[in-house]
């Protein structure tokens, strides 16, 4: 999904690790300077602690990328769609179609929608079988399912250009859907400072109160 080779997500990894295992140590020395006391088995714990945390830490950042590129995907998809129900609509063929949607777009979706309907001439296969491919690959369901509509059109002549035309609304939909999501998780996000904000200024008008009625006390 993210073009980039295993070896770079592990070396990530281990150097997240060792910077867990280094800032351990470190941490507990500095507070240590601050007069603090801590057993001599600390540092060994939060060097294990935070070693284990970066080591995982990589694996958070790859899975947000790449359900961020899965949803840059799905919204090219859906104009993939679109420019394959206008090449339908002048009169193209299903295959000629999804060369022509696939030619027409630009960005890394199409790129790799075009790999796939390549390879599929070159190793002389149904372009949907290679679309089917990818789908699995890459993990979008839509886009097996828009290659078992395609696979339909042309191995049983079935009328394609309604069905396409409703999946392409469809992921416009869910696209709104989770964009709504979004929006509203992010204003949640944002009233919590609001709120701590709020409480701080409550405490600090209360506390003078506070503090006479305790020495009263």
């Amino acid at each position: 999904m993210l073009d980039r080779p295993p070896e770079r997500l592990l070396a990530e990894k281990a150097s997240c690790a060792l910077t867990g295992l280094l800032l351990g140590p470190i941490t507990i020395f500095l507070f240590g300077l601050a007069g603090f006391v801590f057993p001599w088995q600390a540092p060994a714990w939060t060097a294990l602690a935070m070693g284990a945390v970066g080591f995982f830490v990589p694996d958070l950042a790859v899975r947000a990328q790449a359900a961020a590129r899965r949803a840059e995907f799905r919204h090219s998809l859906s104009a993939f769609l679109d420019l394959v129900v206008i090449s339908l609509a002048g009169g193209a063929g299903v295959e000629a179609a999804l060369s022509y949607g696939a030619a027409a777009g630009q960005g890394w979706p199409f790129d790799q929608i075009r790999r796939a309907l390549d390879n599929a001439q070159l190793t002389r296969q149904p372009p949907w079988h290679s679309l089917s491919e990818l789908g699995h690959t890459l993990d979008i369901p839509e886009l097996v399912e828009l290659a078992g509509s395609v696979s339909l059109a042309g191995t049983e002549g079935a009328k394609i250009r309604a069905s396409l035309t409703a999946k392409a609304a469809g992921l416009r939909a869910r696209q709104l859907t989770d964009a709504e999501a979004q929006a509203q998780a992010a204003t949640e996000r944002l009233s919590l400072p609001v709120v701590l904000l709020f409480a701080g200024f409550l405490v600090l008008l209360g506390f003078p109160a506070v503090a006479n009625i305790l020495i009263d006390f």
